[in-house]
């Protein structure tokens, strides 16, 4: 695949879907109170790449014509996406989203956790009035997987108590699973057998792992700037797969160099340097890179099961997009 895979590409068989997708969505979010309606066009004039919903919008299409209730579930998926980037950045106390302020840093905190509560009832509201319970189902599943990752993240972060085994159940649960999500729900929304849902919810979440494993790699400046500082994950003592890596399989004094980095409160360039080096000499960069290929790999192995149409191309784009962006 080239290089220069872009959204337009990817986005091609489902073009006119998404263009339908904004105002159904847009319109699902209207309340009759000015706040809320002001924070939601403040976030739908800011959106992102949309990537979730142009999965349920191709894993759909992979099989038939999308209907209503492909909308329902894209709108579903970006709903649930949207509330929680919202609680991320109150957490994480962020007060920027994409190079724009965040919303509780326009109107702060108890207005910006509200807000996200209103876009998941929204997101509850809606599957109701269509009937849709069984994505109501997926999404719930969902929700408890992502929630249950982040608190596995905290608990194992203090504690510096991660191995690979314990990462790529953080990553499955907090990442994965709404990407996974995403595929499942295309397919039910195209009313395809439960095992061809598994296989979907299968193909997302290698893509998901493979997504994460990217952003371990450009949060230590290998392949492109997040759009956060460099080793933003070190500093917030999240273990990524290319330190675990280095942990295990470094000698005594990268061990220790890397063990006080992730204890020190500012990194300095320097230290990012310095560290970057160690995980080229030890071969991590390398390890996480084959890992994150062969997650993809595995994604295209499933897509090569399904239909063989203009979909499947724009799918498979969409996998290589994942490994070979720069943001």
């Amino acid at each position: 695949m080239s290089t220069a895979i872009t959204l337009q590409h990817i986005q091609a068989p489902i073009a006119q879907e998404m263009r339908d997708f904004e105002t159904f969505f847009a319109n699902s979010l209207k309340s009759d109170h000015n706040l809320l309606d002001r924070i939601s066009h403040y976030i739908i004039k800011r959106k992102g790449k949309q990537m979730r919903p142009m999965l349920v919008f191709l894993s759909a299409k992979l099989f038939s014509e999308p209907t209503e209730k492909t909308f329902v579930a894209a709108s579903l998926i970006e709903l649930l996406h949207t509330a929680s980037l919202v609680h991320d950045d109150v957490v994480d106390e962020a007060m920027t989203r994409r190079g724009f302020f965040s919303v509780n840093a326009l109107w702060k905190n108890k207005i910006a956790v509200l807000f996200g509560d209103y876009l998941l009832s929204k997101g509850l509201l809606i599957s109701c009035q269509h009937n849709t319970f069984d994505l109501l189902k997926i999404v719930a599943t969902a929700v408890q997987q992502m929630s249950e990752g982040e608190l596995l993240q905290q608990e194992k972060s203090r504690k510096m108590n991660v191995d690979e085994s314990v990462y790529y159940q953080i990553i499955q649960q907090k990442t994965a699973s709404l990407i996974a999500a995403c595929c499942q729900m295309g397919g039910a929304a195209s009313n395809v057998s439960e095992d061809i849902q598994k296989q979907l919810y299968d193909m997302g979440v290698a893509i998901g792992i493979a997504f994460q494993i990217k952003d371990d790699l450009l949060d230590l400046g290998f392949g492109g700037d997040i759009g956060k500082p460099v080793g933003a994950d070190i500093q917030e003592n999240k273990l990524t797969l290319p330190l675990l890596h280095v942990l295990k399989n470094g000698n005594a004094q990268q061990v220790k160099f890397v063990k006080s980095l992730l204890k020190k409160k500012n990194l300095v360039t320097a230290d990012l340097t310095a560290i970057q080096n160690i995980l080229m000499e030890t071969g991590s960069i390398a390890y996480a890179q084959k890992a994150m290929l062969d997650f993809a790999q595995q994604a295209k192995d499933i897509l090569a099961q399904f239909p063989q149409n203009d979909v499947n191309i724009a799918l498979q784009r969409l996998v290589d997009f994942t490994i070979q962006r720069n943001k």
